[in-house]
């Protein structure tokens, strides 16, 4: 058992080792959540029409549903 904690620890230390020389960019920080991009660029800036119908649909559906429970 010793020997495969060996092992793993001498294969961590050689994957850290070759990543660090071949410019791997390595973050041992964790998740890191960059608040100053923007992905507006990329996505429209109004509702699709299906989402727009979907978000309109839920509250007459829901109306319903409490009405038939009565």
């Amino acid at each position: 058992m010793w020997k495969l904690f060996v092992g793993f620890i001498i294969f961590a230390a050689l994957a850290l080792y070759i990543l660090t020389k071949s410019g791997g960019d390595i973050d041992m920080g964790g998740e890191k959540h960059d608040v100053t991009a923007s992905h507006s660029e990329a996505a429209p800036s109004a509702p699709s029409a299906p989402a727009a119908a979907a978000s309109e649909a839920l509250p007459a559906a829901s109306a319903a549903a409490s009405a038939a429970s009565m």
